[in-house]
């Protein structure tokens, strides 16, 4: 008889919810609960010590064991063999600190395999991977799933050169991602944007060149900007609204520069 936790697949919970519905202990990424006959697996992005990764619809975790060689011992040996030993094994996913996602229960998709990995120490060590696949794909909160992606940039902007191919030579091989991420989003006035458009004629209010290019019906193509952002609580109307050319749309969202800010107002006067 499979064991049904007090939540549903899709829904994020917290690290205590977890141990008390599964009868488990608290610490470790893989965690055996005897009573309730479970594996429960964490997949925490957050923390940069194990590096799982989703190809296609399949997450390929990985396993236990912080120094040296991993084994195929223990919980490891418990996911190795799940599809025969009758242990339900159930999927967590931390995007954001301290918000666990239940992706319910998964099941082995492939044979485990083993790849390079560094350990605690920074060491180069053996790891084993294990594709696992959840019954149903779920949607993602962006705001979870943005933080993520930002975390998952700074880490690869620190790994050497050597680390970095190894890394590309492991995603070279498969399927690339996806997933479904649910956001809210601002509804924005068209007629603003078009206004900021013409009211530019043409030219980058930003870097005061030309556009880059005309669109297939020849207009010159410029991108309407918030100066101040709605998501800071700016307002979408014509007197907080600019146009400027793609490469500087995309420095105002990276740098946001305040003198930039400046020459912005001071342009839409």
């Amino acid at each position: 008889m499979s064991f049904r936790p007090p939540f549903v697949v899709g829904s994020t919970v917290t690290h205590p919810e977890i141990c008390t519905a599964f009868q488990c202990g608290n610490m470790g990424g893989m965690r055996r609960s005897k009573r309730t006959n479970t594996l429960i697996i964490i997949s925490d992005h957050t923390k940069a010590l194990y590096d799982d990764k989703w190809y296609g619809d399949t997450l390929h975790y990985t396993g236990e064991g912080k120094r040296g060689d991993q084994t195929l011992t223990k919980n490891n040996r418990t996911l190795n063999e799940s599809d025969h030993n009758g242990v339900e094994v159930h999927l967590f996913e931390v995007l954001h600190p301290t918000q666990y996602i239940y992706h319910g229960v998964v099941s082995l998709a492939g044979k485990p395999y083993q790849e390079d990995q560094a350990d605690e120490d920074g060491v180069m060590r053996k790891v084993w991977m294990f594709p696992v696949k959840p019954a149903f794909p779920i949607s993602v909160d962006s705001t979870a799933y943005q933080f993520y992606t930002k975390a998952q940039q700074k880490r690869a902007e620190k790994l050497s050169d050597e680390a970095l191919a190894r890394h590309l030579n492991d995603t070279e091989k498969q399927k690339a991602a996806q997933r479904d991420v649910t956001s809210s989003v601002y509804v924005r006035n068209p007629y603003v944007a078009e206004y900021a458009k013409r009211r530019a004629k043409g030219i980058c209010q930003l870097c005061g060149q030309p556009a880059p290019f005309c669109d297939q019906k020849g207009r010159p193509y410029l991108e309407s900007h918030h100066i101040e952002w709605l998501s800071q609580g700016g307002a979408d109307t014509t007197s907080n609204t600019a146009a400027l050319c793609p490469n500087c749309h995309k420095k105002m969202h990276i740098v946001n520069d305040p003198k930039d800010v400046q020459k912005l107002r001071a342009a839409i006067i």
